[in-house]
């Protein structure tokens, strides 16, 4: 589609191969699709790929606030009509939907609808959402535990991680099988694959249940984190961005290829303030204040 000079990018995500961009006009927000349509995760209706952004028609009046991609499925967010839409691939139920059903035009997850949603976080095959109110919606995959419900069993609707009851969660994230949350008190809880130590815990366990991460200073408070597809980062209070996990292909940006079992800080960004951050299969990206951005990994 051909883009007026009136019209912005508010935001984009990107799936394992299809793209959701998030397009402000004078008329209200328009939410685009391209890359691949197989599992109708481009929201057209079709399984065709697209090679150029189109927009999906059917959420043209739904004000759309934020999209989110995963592995071959797209979640959009409406803060006006207070509902939540999903579509792709159905497998495991990270749709939300109640079955493993693939959806080829947005439709509203039953069970989030008229709550008021604070983020979302897409996993390969897993789905994390937070509320206003601090509380934290899970569904989809859960084969290493990565709901946090408490066993192993896949959830095709979205239900309350209650071992989080009490904690206000501001910050979620989600790599291909494990998931962090941070709270408005600066802590990170995480659960799921841990076996690279991506959970901070100092072990190389899977959890079934949220485990608080162990922080290497008392004290660090952290407001923001991401996760890449086995590592995980966290920005703390002062702007310092730490990491965990695998790091075969340097992504943990500590200098070496060793794996990290508990968050450490990456002194060669000690300097800067870091204002956002994304993990990718085995690279990450920050950004700082200043306006710059580093890569590093593969």
């Amino acid at each position: 589609m051909s883009q007026p000079t009136d019209v912005s990018i508010v935001s984009i995500s990107c799936g394992s191969s299809h793209s959701l961009a998030l397009l402000k006009t004078p008329n209200g927000t328009v939410t685009v699709s391209f890359g691949r349509g197989e599992d109708g995760q481009l929201g057209h209706g079709d399984a065709e790929e697209r090679l150029r952004p189109q927009a999906i028609f059917s959420l043209l009046h739904s004000d759309i606030s934020s999209v989110h991609c995963g592995a071959e499925y797209s979640i959009a967010v409406s803060h006006t009509n207070k509902q939540v839409y999903a579509w792709g691939w159905g497998d495991f139920g990270r749709l939300g939907h109640g079955d493993c059903k693939d959806v080829f035009l947005p439709a509203p997850i039953p069970a989030l609808s008229y709550k008021t949603v604070a983020a979302v976080a897409c996993g390969d095959t897993h789905t994390l959402v937070s509320t206003d109110e601090g509380d934290l919606f899970t569904f989809g995959r859960n084969s290493n535990g990565q709901l946090g419900l408490g066993s192993l069993v896949d959830s095709l609707i979205p239900q309350k991680v209650e071992d989080l009851a009490g904690k206000k969660v501001t910050g979620v994230a989600a790599g291909a099988e494990h998931s962090v949350i941070c709270t408005d008190t600066g802590e990170v809880w995480a659960w799921g694959w841990g076996r690279y130590g991506n959970l901070g815990d100092g072990e190389r366990s899977d959890r079934d249940l949220p485990t608080k991460v162990t922080l290497e200073t008392t004290g660090t408070t952290i407001k923001m984190v991401a996760c890449g597809w086995r590592h995980t980062l966290g920005v703390d209070a002062e702007g310092k961005l730490w990491s965990w996990g695998w790091s075969k292909y340097g992504q943990l940006g500590h200098g070496d290829y060793s794996d990290q079992l508990v968050p450490k800080k990456v002194e060669a960004l000690k300097d800067a303030v870091m204002v956002g951050v994304r993990g990718g299969w085995r690279h990450t990206l920050a950004a700082d204040s200043d306006g710059k951005l580093f890569a590093w990994g593969w």
